[in-house]
Formats: C-alpha cells, structure tokens, sequence
C-alpha cells in the first residue's frame, strides 16, 4: 500500500473550511489505480440510466396521490412545472459534468468552485437524498408484486408488507430487492448498465401501453374541473403546513393554482435520477460529449412521458377515485380491463428495479468520492480488483438502505428526499457562477447558456419548490445538516487530503 501524500488545493483558504480542491487534481486523483473507476459507458448507457431512474415512483406511485390530493386533473400542470425546474438545473449540471468528469456529481462540483465544507455539506446531503430515494422506490416496488401476489391468490403474512397506519411492520420484499441490487452493483458497471437497459425496454413499453390503450378509455367529464376549485386544507397547520404558508400567513388550501405548485413540489420526486447521470462520469469512456446528451436527453423523453401518462390516468378515472398505492393498474381496474392492469403491475414492478439500482448506484459514487478525499474514511475508496467497483462502500450503503426500506413509509419519505434534490440543484447552479469566474480558462465542452440568468433562475425555482414543501421536512433536513457538519468537524476536516495534515492509515486489507 503506497503513503499517501497531501494535495494541493486551489490556494483560496488552503488552511480553511472553503479550500477548494482544482479541477486538475480532481481529475488526477482519477488515475490512482487502486481508487480508478473503469471506463465503460456510453451516452446511450448514459440516457438509459438516465431514464432508467427518472422514470418510474412518479408514474407508478405518485401520480395518484398527488391528483387526488393536490391537483386534480391539473397533475399534468404540476409535471410540466418541475420539469422546468429540472431543465434549470440540467443545464448547469451538464457544463460541469463535462467540466469536472469526476465521480460524485454535486459534490465534487461543489469542492472545485464553493469550498471543502460546502462540499462535504452537498456530498452528506445526496447521501441522505440517494438513501431515502432508494427506500421509498423499493417499497413502492414491494406495493406492485404485492399486488400481482394476491391477483395469484398468494399473500404475504401482514406484518411483513411494512408499517401501516403506524402499526409496526417489516417490508421484506423491498428489503430482499435492495440486497439483490446492491450484489449486482458490485458485480460491475457493465452488468449493471446491461441489467439496466432490458429493465428499462420493459418499462418504457408499460409506459406507452398506458398512453395508447389508456387514451382510449378516456371520459372528457373526468377533466372536469381541470384545475379544481381551491378547498381548505384539513393538517396543514402547525409544523405540517408548507414553509411557505407559515412565512406569509396564507390560509392552507389543497386545489386551485397554489395546489398546482403543491403538487410540482411533491412530483418533483420523479424527477430525480438525471443527476445521477452526472456520478457517472468518471465511467465515461467520452464524458465532455456523452455526459451533456445523457443529461439532456433523458430529461426530455421523461418530462414528455410524465406529462402524457398524467392527462391519460386522470382522464380515465375521476381524480377523487384514484388510487395512491398503484394509481395505473387500479384505473384499468376500475375501467374493466384486468389484463393491463396486470401488465402495468408487471412492468411497474421490473420498471421499479431500475430505479433503486440506479439510485444505489449514485449514492456509492458520492460516498466513493468523498472517501476518496478523505472527508471520509479511504478504506472504501479502493476498487475491487476484478470488477473494478467501489465494493465497501456499495455493500455498506445497500445494507443500510435494505433496512431503512424495511421500516419506513413512502409516505414520510418522499418530501425529504425532494428537499435534499433542490438543495443540490442551488449548490450547483451558484458553483456553475463562481467558477465561470474564477476558473474560466477551463476547458467546457457544454457551456450553458445565458449565464448568469440560467443558474439564477434555477436558484429561484428551486427554492420556490422548497418553500413549498411542509415545515417539518425542514426540520429534519437541518437536523439531517447539522449532523454532517459535527462529522466534518470532527473527521472531515482533519483527515481531508488537501488540508496538509497526515493521512490516516488505511486499515489492513481484507
């Protein structure tokens, strides 16, 4: 095992918490052979992923709860709005992306241009975004082969489907994915990209199976209101109304226009994933073009799809009468057509693995990255030796996340996990400035447009979208934030490989 040796920052602070780690050397580090990620991906690769990710809780579990609690018909409104958002935020990170082709996405943008803090700051909070996303998608998966399971007269003892109604439960089914997921991972970037792709061909077949069979079950009264009337929220008060409420005093309402801004915070959910696109690019065989197309493209048939399946699932059944556990297969259902309802289930249920591998995926090239740095421990930064994966650090997080999707409902979850995705989205468009200025000599094979007014909008929108979401999920997400800052104080700062200090012994290898 080589001595590690300290490396040099971009001299703003070197000695401080906002040392910012240059771009050379971030793509130096890259090349250390017992920490270097294989290079094996495409920007086919790069979009399948990339939808391969986005889509799936929004279609298949989401969409119903928000028609039929936040928006009505106008669902489809809502999709559009984050959609936006999102290509706000795509740009900026295609330009770094193919500026910094370096595994750990936000995080690693955030050391080359804000600082070492913010970056742990970033890298902790895509932890926790990563984790949840995972634990929710995987027991949203849970919820469709228990459907499929009991269309088969097979059914599951009760207090293994999971908490309900805050009754104690373990989901084993969704616990059981995270773990097969997380052996495929390790097994290597192209099994995993190939797994990938035939579950995503599977899914995106369902998908348009509910645009075209579904448009023809469509009743025009079911659009009726298309943006419903404005009615008093029941719980919204206290903690549990959205920041914004309790900044300006508004009274708390579900519907109407303000519902349609509710409701874009809450799907925003779905589309997380073409950030993940960017952890990837260290595994990019040419990510100064593929890592941009990648980005881009799988955003626009997401967004595109998103919006068509909402207008078709609200046009077939009355937004008050949908389901929120399998909002497609119940319409089917209710329509009289069992048989697709059972495809969609089968096709939501492979559709969903994607999702979690990918999700997992990303959040072990965080982690990865960062330990890699030293902000966390270096012993799960090196690479397997045969399937060149960061390995530790994959089965730590899978098991960590296989237990949380045991315990947890998707229900509490999903807000979190969006809050933390906005929060990454500001870092990025602000560092996306910064280093326009203090580095714009760099090399960009993607420039986005209109800068500074791009990233600025994408401030804006995102912290709209985040005003919009409960008070108590910005609670636990400053709780979730002070936590890493103890631990950057605590290991971070003093084991980070650019603050001069002597490195930490790596523990003997197993």
């Amino acid at each position: 095992m080589s001595t590690e040796q300290p490396v040099g920052g971009s001299g703003r602070g070197r000695s401080g918490m906002f040392r910012t780690k240059t771009v050379e050397q971030s793509i130096q580090d890259t090349e250390e052979p017992e920490h270097a990620l294989r290079k094996d991906l495409s920007s086919l690769d790069l979009t399948v992923f990339g939808v391969g990710v986005v889509i799936g809780t929004g279609i298949f579990v989401l969409t119903g709860k928000v028609a039929k609690q936040n928006a009505g018909p106008s669902v489809a409104l809502a999709f559009v709005l984050a959609g936006i958002v999102c290509g706000l935020a795509a740009l900026c990170y295609a330009e770094f992306a193919s500026t910094v082709p370096v595994a750990g996405s936000a995080y690693t943008f955030s050391y080359a241009s804000l600082g070492e803090l913010p970056a742990w700051i970033i890298g902790w909070d895509l932890i926790l975004e990563l984790a949840l996303g995972c634990a929710v998608v995987s027991v949203g998966w849970s919820g469709y082969i228990r459907s499929l399971m009991d269309n088969a007269g097979w059914h599951l003892p009760g207090p293994l489907t999971g908490p309900h109604h805050g009754d104690f439960g373990f989901d084993l089914l969704a616990c059981v994915l995270v773990l097969v997921l997380t052996g495929i991972l390790v097994a290597g970037m192209k099994l995993s990209s190939r797994v990938t792709a035939v579950v995503v061909a599977v899914k995106v077949t369902v998908v348009l199976i509910v645009i075209i069979v579904g448009s023809f079950f469509i009743t025009g009264a079911n659009y009726e209101p298309f943006i419903p009337p404005s009615q008093s929220a029941e719980g919204g008060r206290g903690i549990a109304a959205p920041l914004v409420q309790l900044m300006s005093g508004f009274t708390p309402s579900h519907f109407g226009v303000m519902g349609i801004f509710t409701a874009a915070a809450v799907v925003f959910f779905a589309f997380i994933g073409f950030d993940i696109v960017a952890t990837a690019a260290e595994e990019t065989r040419n990510p100064q073009r593929d890592v941009p197309r990648g980005i881009l493209g799988s955003l626009a048939i997401c967004t595109v799809l998103y919006v068509a399946v909402s207008i078709v699932v609200t046009g077939m059944q009355k937004y008050t009468e949908l389901s929120t556990d399998a909002p497609l297969a119940d319409a089917f259902k209710a329509s009289g057509h069992p048989f697709w309802a059972g495809l969609i289930s089968f096709g939501a249920a492979v559709g969903l693995t994607s999702v979690c591998m990918i999700l997992l995926l990303g959040q072990s090239r965080v982690f990865f990255a960062m330990s890699r740095d030293g902000l966390l421990p270096r012993f799960f930064s090196t690479v397997h030796p045969r399937y060149g994966t960061p390995y530790r650090s994959t089965i730590l997080l899978g098991v960590v996340v296989a237990v949380v999707a045991g315990f947890t409902s998707i229900d509490v979850l999903a807000e979190l996990v969006n809050i933390g995705t906005l929060f990454a989205f500001v870092v990025v468009a602000i560092g996306v400035i910064i280093l326009r200025r203090t580095r714009p000599d760099l090399p960009r094979a993607f420039r986005t447009p209109f800068v500074p007014a791009v990233p600025v909008l994408s401030v804006l929108a995102s912290l709209w979208l985040m005003l919009n979401l409960p008070a108590e999920t910005w609670v636990r997400f400053a709780l979730w934030m002070a936590l890493g800052v103890v631990l950057y104080f605590v290991y971070g700062r003093r084991y980070s490989r650019i603050s001069g200090a002597p490195h930490r012994p790596e523990p003997p290898k197993v």
